[in-house]
Parts: C-alpha cells; sequence; structure tokens
C-alpha cells in the first residue's frame, strides 16, 4: 500500500486518461476482470443481472430484456476515459469461474480526488460476503492506483442492504438527501456513505491476519 504520504495529495491535474488499472484483480475468492460483450456466456450472466427485478430495485436502470442488456453490457469498459467516467469489471468465483455480479469505480477527477464504487449481484450469491469482498478491492483500487482522498458510495435510502455493505467497509454515513430524486414513480432519498484514504489505511493496517 502506498505510504500515507501520498494520500494527502492537493487537487491537481495528476491523471493521465485513460486509466487502465492493471486487470485482473484477485481476491481470496474472487477474480475482478473485464466484461467480455463478445463472449456468450457473459453475455447470459449480464442479462441475468439485469433481467432480475430485485437486482435493478434501486438501479436508475429498470428491468432489461435480452437486446437491452446486451447493449448495456457493450458499453461496461474496464478504462476511465475521463474525469466522472466509469469503469466495470466482471466478478467471477475463483474456483468456478461462475460469474455472481458486477462492481464499478468512478474516478470523479482531479479537482478533489474523489472515486465513487457501485455493484450489483445476484440474489442466489447473496449473504456470501461476495459483494463486500469486491468492494473492498475496488476501493484499494481507488486509494493505491487513482491516490484517491475519499471514495464514496451512493444509494437510495430504502437500499439498507447496501448501506450495511458499505458500513461493513468502515465507511460512515455523510449525508441524507430528503426526497433528492423522483425516481421510478415516486420521490426517494439519497444516502451518501463515505471513507477517507487514511482512516482506510488504518483499518486495512488493523484487520486481522
Amino acid at each position: 500500500m502506498d505510504s500515507p504520504a501520498a494520500h494527502h495529495l492537493p487537487p491537481g491535474p495528476t491523471t493521465t486518461y485513460p486509466v487502465r488499472p492493471t486487470v485482473p484483480i484477485l481476491t481470496c475468492r474472487l477474480v475482478l476482470r473485464p466484461w467480455r460483450p463478445e463472449h456468450a456466456a457473459d453475455r447470459a450472466s449480464y442479462h441475468l443481472l439485469m433481467g432480475d427485478p430485485d437486482v435493478v430495485r434501486y438501479l436508475y436502470e429498470g428491468v432489461l430484456d435480452a437486446p437491452g442488456s446486451d447493449a448495456e453490457l457493450a458499453r461496461r469498459g474496464a478504462v476511465i476515459t475521463e474525469p466522472g467516467g466509469w469503469m466495470n469489471l466482471a466478478v467471477e468465483l475463483a474456483a468456478t469461474g461462475t460469474v455472481v455480479g458486477d462492481v464499478g469505480l468512478a474516478w470523479m477527477g482531479d479537482g478533489q480526488r474523489q472515486a465513487e464504487i457501485g455493484y450489483r449481484f445476484l440474489p442466489a450469491f447473496h449473504g456470501c460476503g461476495f459483494a463486500t469482498e469486491a468492494a473492498a478491492a475496488l476501493v484499494d483500487l481507488a486509494f493505491d492506483h487513482l491516490r484517491a482522498h475519499r471514495v464514496y458510495g451512493a444509494l437510495d435510502g430504502r437500499n439498507t442492504a447496501s448501506a450495511r455493505l458499505l458500513e461493513r467497509l468502515g465507511m460512515r454515513q455523510e449525508a441524507r438527501l430528503v426526497h433528492r430524486e423522483w425516481y421510478k414513480g415516486e420521490w426517494s432519498d439519497e444516502v451518501v456513505y463515505g471513507v477517507l484514504a487514511d482512516e482506510w489505511a488504518r483499518r486495512r493496517r488493523d484487520a486481522p491476519g
């Protein structure tokens, strides 16, 4: 992990685009790797994700049919091309190669050195800690590769499962914006969780094992 001093860089134009993080990213149980839109298996896995009402309940997207899922998957790149741009990675089980979810990281630019994470996982694999493990790997990426000062997650206020995940990562709730958006036919709150680089470094240093 970078030295603590690296996490206190002042704002400034230091990122060269496109940003190409080293992939795949390996964790204890998972492989985070680029999506392969040309592969039928990846298209089928993504359609399972985006065709499940429980997965998209708190996403801007609605349930997607196969053509709509294919079109969105084609935009899921592993490279950040501009400030505010996202990179997305498929999450597969290292033991079997089964794709269980998708994670994303947005670099909001060098002005304030902020990054946002996102994730979506198949319900059949909830409760196994996979989403937390994959999200933690992206937070590591943001702080170590992009030298972020702060990483955050934003979610619908009713999405308690996502809130618990961010809390397990050690993020604090920083804001609740009441009726922030008109979302799928009703007003919804937006909740923001965040963690700073030095806090994350301490948490990693003090983690058991």
